[in-house]
């Protein structure tokens, strides 16, 4: 009971204290769970823990540091102009158009199942829009890590393969009966982009009447409604920085690593690594380019490293004391025995907060096996309990454990509680979208057989 209540009162406190802007989430990431595990006695071995936690997530920091590396060098070589001169002139200088081509280009991108990859894109594409128009950059945040939680659930997005291990299911049986699901919640995705453009359009003045264009003084210049000659995230472009001669070239070189990533043939630290080493030499082979490339990332680069050995402390804290196991029996304890037949959709239900409170590891290796378990005298199989575990990977997104998140609000400028408080609504709203999809498509049962009969 009392590593329980030291769990929850870890994440609570930690949560609220972000939130309402006391700290910083780099800072509350290594004072909160330090005082936590000593109030709990642990200080003898915290050292430990922490050390285990770092060792555990400092892969996710290199890989991510080298992402950023990456993904940097090919803005800069203008790889992805093609695609975003498109959507940019799509959407012209309507706020409404820009918000639901930021959701597009988001579910686009995140069909590599990495979300780093996804917020880098879709940040440095679509940001110095929203810059020019004073457009709010949380609408912009907000639907690219929807697009990517809905997205997250290809078999190479990590949750889905995490939830087959854990139940020994074959990934493929789970996911795709799954898919049309998953286009209901795209759908409720470009819904929940559609009323948040509709909203900046009538903040910024720029209202539409039905039939008729946005008024000529509300609209850009053709320059500043396609987005051309602005700043992306990395500074000024420049002719001399861009490389449309090695367009193809890099094309090869990010579909290659994508394949590499998908197929699993090297670490995906590793992997970033080496494609960084390559894409640089290749783009930039002047040493004179190369450090400003790299010195102009760094920033961003050295904010998202630190912010994850910091939840590499956090999350060692709260598996090594064992506060996680006890937060998860204590869960299933508040079970009653008569509510056993609803376990898929309480599983459903479950997985936003308990996936936002704890790791995926720990929720789909930790707890699923145990829900799993008791569902089966329910007549529900573990294909089915391993469908309903995955319903709340939007919210889960949304979690400070999840090293991905703040890399899209470093590159967004904007606070991480901010973007929770915003995003939370419409995160359980696409979850609730796709659990009900699922319901209405028998991909798990609402009541177990055993109560039918």
């Amino acid at each position: 009971m009392l590593l329980t209540l030291l769990g929850f009162g870890m994440v609570l406190t930690f949560m609220t204290l972000i939130m309402t802007r006391r700290l910083s989430p780099l800072v509350a990431l290594i004072i909160i769970p330090i005082v936590f595990a000593l109030v709990g006695g642990f200080g003898p071995t915290m050292g430990t823990m922490m050390l285990d936690g770092i060792r555990k997530i400092a892969p996710t920091g290199v890989m991510l540091m080298f992402a950023i590396l990456y993904f940097g060098v090919m803005i800069h070589a203008g790889l992805f102009d093609p695609v975003v001169g498109v959507i940019l002139k799509l959407v012209k200088g309507d706020p409404l158009k820009i918000v639901m081509g930021s959701a597009a280009l988001a579910l686009l991108i995140s069909l590599d199942g990495d979300g780093s990859t996804t917020y880098m894109i879709t940040i440095a594409s679509m940001l110095p829009l929203y810059k020019r128009l004073k457009m709010n950059p949380l609408n912009l945040t907000c639907v690219a890590l929807l697009a990517s939680g809905i997205m997250n659930l290809t078999p190479w997005g990590g949750p889905t393969a995490r939830a087959a291990s854990a139940l020994h299911v074959d990934p493929g049986e789970v996911f795709v009966p799954m898919v049309p699901a998953m286009g209901l919640s795209i759908v409720t995705l470009m819904a929940i982009a559609f009323w948040l453009g509709l909203r900046e359009r009538r903040r910024l003045g720029r209202v539409a009447l039905p039939g008729e264009g946005l008024a000529d003084a509300a609209v850009p210049s053709d320059d500043e409604s396609t987005g051309e000659h602005l700043p992306t995230m990395a500074g000024a472009e420049t002719a001399e920085l861009r490389r449309p001669q090695l367009l193809w070239v890099n094309f090869a070189l990010t579909t290659a690593l994508m394949v590499a990533l998908v197929l699993g043939l090297l670490p995906l630290p590793v992997l970033f690594m080496i494609g960084f080493a390559i894409a640089i030499v290749i783009n930039y082979p002047n040493l004179a380019h190369q450090r400003h490339l790299i010195a102009e990332y760094s920033g961003n680069a050295l904010a998202v490293v630190a912010l994850i050995f910091a939840a590499g402390i956090f999350t060692g804290i709260l598996s090594g004391t064992g506060m996680v196991e006890a937060m998860s029996r204590g869960l299933l304890s508040a079970i009653p025995p008569s509510l056993g037949p609803y376990l898929p959709s309480i599983t459903a239900l479950l997985s936003m907060p308990l996936t936002f409170f704890m790791s995926n590891d720990a929720f789909y290796f930790g707890v699923l096996p145990i829900l799993n378990e008791a569902a089966q005298g329910y007549g529900i199989s573990a294909v089915e309990m391993a469908r309903a575990s995955l319903i709340g990977q939007p919210v889960h997104l949304l979690s400070p454990l999840v090293p991905s998140t703040y890399l899209l609000v470093s590159l967004a400028g904007v606070d991480f509680g901010d973007h929770q408080r915003f995003t939370l609504k419409w995160a359980v709203l696409v979850c609730l979208a796709l659990m009900g999809a699922c319901l209405l498509l028998g991909l798990f049962p609402l009541v177990g057989q055993a109560l039918a009969r």
